[in-house]
């Protein structure tokens, strides 16, 4: 093998690692921080006969890439690398798999789940662990499940615990937190400094070749005017009117402008709102007004047509219940034809679209080796934009070849990993030459140098804004944001420009700090967090005990039936909430196969699962098949009504719930469902 060597740059921001000194280590994306990080590991394991190094992600598809990329080719040799993702079944043995192992590579979660495991077979502790790195790590913030193991790692340093082990923090743009000051941006770099427990560093000797190593490109300002007249949008904007004036606004409500996401934010309210007083006419018109507006954020960005196409999916699937439900879906009906003839007069159509197609036309052309991505907000937008790229004939004949990257997932509207790898190696052998994309591909996928990097639509941070600036590392690449003149997309465009250099002048304080006061204010932090997440906790555990779970009830967040009692409900594998009680079945119908791409140790999935009240067939879910035995449904607490002694409530996440949910028994589920039958 021949000897493993870095850059300049790279030797000099590792020499605190290799002392043992806890570090983060900042250098943009492209620069070779997991090459960076590899080398610590190979040294440490080199110099420690007892070293345990785990390296930690926080996406599944990292952990092959880790693997087959970087660790293994230069340590496989000597040492032991095992991967463990949520697909393998070493996850469940992960206390083991440690113990015989040198280097481990795994996402977050997996870490965190063999932490707080009581079973011997799966069980860790920190102190197991001689070296932690941990890739992106500017996550390690506030819920985190980075920060939930940093958490405990502070509470063991802060309570003389030891041995601990070494961190090593890898991230190309630890942000601002949200500050707009130099002094909060500070304190902002100092807070993710005491969650890592460790210093920040960045080049200082060998910045140009750095910067001759990972050049930036050309930034480019792709400007349009406003279309002087929205007739689709503005139409859009009546029947909203409409519906504001149909369910008469609770005194006291007063919704902003639409097509905003402070419109979004008080529709998802008023709803809550709705359900919480039981009035179903005004939660139902919040809901559909919800969509109403993203169809004007489509609008905004993509075709009308779009727009228009996204309203007829949705009404599609709508079911009606009751007269509420004749009305919405009657004036949607009734302004179908107008809304169809508007959206396909082109000289309504948005600008942005010419604009981009203009873009793409300046850097593809048949012959021409050009690879692009552009960066777009939803799934939606991504499958959106593809359909226009594959209809446009102009792009064809420019021999674009396009695909849309979003995450992975289990919905019927996520990628599965397989899919996801696959486009991506088509895109690494030229196959496919351009990538809309979600923001999965600003992060961490090992996604070819582009020529071409275009932000559409998008209303983001400074750290999105860095990563996906990032991806355009080819010579002479074209870093472009196309955004109407004076609207939002150019405002927050330059607000991250101003947020990523005092990124810059932050750290920079932060390394000019005397060592001591340094130490002190990043303690003073951590003993602040530690009782932070002790009350935290203690809040935590208040709320979710409120109500006995057998005095709650569950109700289908469409028609409001009554269908499960919260004692029905048990958690498997601290991930999945089903409901064991065998009279549920009646109030639910089976729907699709649901196709899941990775199969499971315990139980496989089966169909999805409806409302069976009358014509609601609103989704709850699906069925599993648990250890080839018990068919259980899978429950989404988001599609419920959670009613209490006290009135209404919606939720997110099953976390969120005030009352208690106890772990499933399989046996006794066995048992009082499959009686023994020589008893």
């Amino acid at each position: 093998m021949a000897e493993f060597k870095l850059y300049d740059y790279q030797e000099e921001v590792v020499q605190r690692a290799l002392r043992r000194e806890n570090i983060i280590i900042w250098l943009p994306t492209g620069s070779g921080k997991t090459r960076a990080a590899v080398y610590v590991a190979k040294k440490h394991l080199e110099t420690n006969p007892q070293a345990k190094v785990v390296v930690l992600v926080n996406k599944v598809h990292l952990v092959d890439q880790h693997y087959t990329k970087e660790f293994k080719p230069h340590l496989g040799q000597d040492y032991t690398l095992v991967p463990v993702s949520g697909e393998s079944e070493k996850k469940d043995f992960f206390g083991r798999v440690l113990k015989e192992s040198d280097v481990v590579i795994c996402t977050a979660e997996i870490l965190y789940n063999a932490l707080i495991s009581s079973e011997d077979s799966k069980h860790a502790e920190l102190s197991d662990i001689t070296l932690l790195i941990m890739d992106e790590c500017h996550h390690t913030r506030k819920k985190s499940v980075y920060n939930e193991i940093m958490g405990r790692y502070l509470v063991k340093k802060l309570g003389g615990e030891r041995p601990l082990p070494q961190i090593l923090g890898l991230t190309a743009s630890p942000g601002t937190g949200g500050a707009k000051t130099l002094e909060g941006a500070t304190n902002n770099v100092l807070q993710i400094c005491a969650n890592l427990d460790s210093a920040i560093v960045s080049v200082k000797n060998f910045i140009h070749e750095l910067k001759a190593k990972v050049p930036r490109p050309t930034k480019s300002f792709d400007i349009v005017e406003s279309r002087p007249k929205d007739p689709f949008g503005d139409h859009l904007k009546m029947m909203m009117q409409l519906i504001h004036a149909y369910m008469d606004l609770p005194e006291g409500v007063t919704l902003r402008e639409c097509g905003t996401q402070q419109y979004e934010a008080d529709v998802i309210l008023l709803e809550k709102q709705g359900t919480r007083e039981k009035n179903r006419l005004v939660a139902q018109c919040a809901r559909h007004l919800k969509e109403y507006n993203n169809a004007l954020f489509l609008n905004d960005t993509l075709r009308m047509i779009d727009a228009y196409d996204y309203l007829v999916d949705f009404y599609h699937g709508a079911t009606c219940i009751d007269g509420t439900d004749l009305i919405l879906v009657g004036l949607f009906k009734e302004n179908l034809v107008e809304l169809k003839t508007l959206a396909k007069d082109p000289r309504f159509e948005n600008p942005k679209m010419a604009e981009l197609q203009s873009i793409l036309l300046d850097r593809f052309s048949p012959g021409v080796q050009c690879r692009g991505i552009i960066f777009t907000k939803t799934r939606k937008n991504t499958q959106y934009l593809t359909d226009w790229v594959c209809e446009n004939k102009a792009l064809k004949d420019a021999g674009i070849r396009v695909a849309s990257l979003t995450g992975a997932g289990n919905g019927s509207t996520y990628m599965t990993q397989s899919e996801q790898g696959e486009i991506i190696r088509k895109f690494r052998q030229g196959r496919l030459n351009l990538l809309i994309s979600t923001s999965v591909a600003e992060e961490g996928l090992d996604i070819p140098e582009c020529n071409l990097v275009v932000r559409y639509g998008l209303l983001t941070n400074e750290i999105a804004q860095q990563q996906a600036k990032g991806r355009a590392r080819a010579k002479d690449s074209v870093y472009s944001v196309v955004a109407e003149r004076g609207g939002r997309e150019e405002h927050r465009e330059h607000v991250n420009e101003y947020l990523e250099d005092l990124t810059g002048s932050a750290i920079a304080k932060v390394q000019e700090m005397d060592h001591q006061e340094f130490l002190d204010k990043i303690t003073k932090l951590q003993n602040q967090a530690v009782l932070s997440r002790k009350l935290a906790e203690g809040a935590r555990q208040q709320q979710s005990s409120r109500y006995r779970a057998s005095a709650v009830q569950l109700l289908c967040r469409n028609c409001y039936k009554p269908v499960a009692f919260g004692s029905d409900i048990k958690l498997i594998e601290n991930v999945h909430h089903v409901n064991v009680n065998p009279n549920f079945k009646v109030y639910y119908k089976t729907g699709v196969r649901v196709h899941i791409d990775k199969s499971f140790e315990d139980w496989e999935p089966g169909c999805t699962i409806n409302c069976n009240n009358g014509s609601c067939n609103r989704q709850w879910g699906f069925e599993m098949k648990y250890k080839k035995v018990a068919l259980l449904p899978i429950l989404s607490i988001k599609n419920f009504v959670v009613a209490t002694p006290d009135g209404r409530e919606l939720f997110k996440k099953w976390k969120e719930v005030p009352f208690t949910i106890t772990d499933f028994s399989f046996e006794e589920y066995c048992q009082n469902n499959f009686p023994d039958p020589f008893s």
